[in-house]
């Protein structure tokens, strides 16, 4: 498969996901990515017979899906009731990977509060070691993101948004259970793409996710060439380690992220990586 065929989209909540699958098809993008909070796309929405109709669009045109949670849910959540729903939340996106024929469900670390930040990583671990569980039984492919960081005086931050944090959940034993590398976001703090890329199994990554932004900056998903994220080296380091899954472009519009796939292939094969 080409390099450009291994750059997807993220289509997020700007789509229907019927619409999103016939979208990627008539512009032979190979995988996509979608959320299920809201809108036509709701989870309750996806009774047997839409879920018979989506893996029949995915099969008839060849598109993967990846399903992708919702960051503003905090994985990290102790609170009595609330973190029952939490759980309850995840596990659904699990129930559909098989049912909608996807490829995998991504999350997150969840979020602390500054001072509670060791007690929110240890219910936030113990929440996907559960979650991951159900996704044996349903052969099911969890993926957690490296997330964000936040600015320094904000009282609320992302968990899993260094090399150090993210590792802390490393170790959940199961196949079912694997990375989603954000490369824009490694971009953030003081490791860098280069520093994240050394740490990391690339055989243990299921998804790599692009977007420009800017060295040391805060959170901005740019189309690529827009901020300072040298995606030629980029590539060339994770292909250097053996990546040969997928990418998913996650920025600004479908049109931009589509458009961006050239650009990206071009980056790449002046930095000596091997596109065709």
């Amino acid at each position: 498969m080409t390099l450009k065929d291994r750059i997807g989209v993220d289509i997020s909540r700007r789509l229907k996901l019927e619409d999103a699958i016939e979208w990627a098809a008539r512009n032979r993008v190979r995988h996509i990515d979608i959320q299920l909070d809201t809108g036509e796309n709701a989870l309750p929405s996806f009774d047997t017979k839409r879920c018979a109709t989506v893996r029949k669009l995915l099969e008839r045109h060849g598109v993967a899906l990846g399903l992708h949670t919702n960051s503003a849910v905090n994985v990290a959540e102790y609170s009595p009731h609330v973190a029952d729903a939490v759980t309850d939340y995840l596990k659904r996106y699990v129930d559909l990977v098989p049912r909608l024929g996807a490829s995998w469900t991504e999350m997150h670390a969840g979020y602390h509060f500054t001072k509670d930040r060791k007690a929110r990583m240890e219910a936030g671990k113990e929440r996907l070691k559960r979650v991951v569980e159900h996704a044996q039984k349903k052969k099911a492919l969890v993926l957690l993101e490296n997330l964000n960081k936040e600015p320094e005086l904000a009282e609320v931050h992302y968990l899993a948004h260094t090399v150090e944090e993210w590792q802390y959940y490393w170790d959940i034993p199961s196949p079912c259970f694997k990375l989603c590398f954000t490369v824009n976001h490694a971009h953030l703090v003081p490791e860098g793409v280069e520093g994240f890329v050394a740490a990391l199994d690339f055989a243990r990554v299921g998804e790599v996710r692009l977007a420009d932004t800017w060295r040391n900056g805060h959170e901005v998903h740019l189309r690529p060439g827009a901020g300072d994220l040298d995606f030629g080296a980029a590539f060339k380091a994770m292909e250097g380690k053996g990546y040969r899954g997928c990418y998913t472009n996650a920025f600004t519009t479908l049109d931009e992220m589509l458009a961006a796939r050239d650009y990206l292939v071009e980056r790449a094969r002046e930095a000596g990586v091997r596109v065709d």
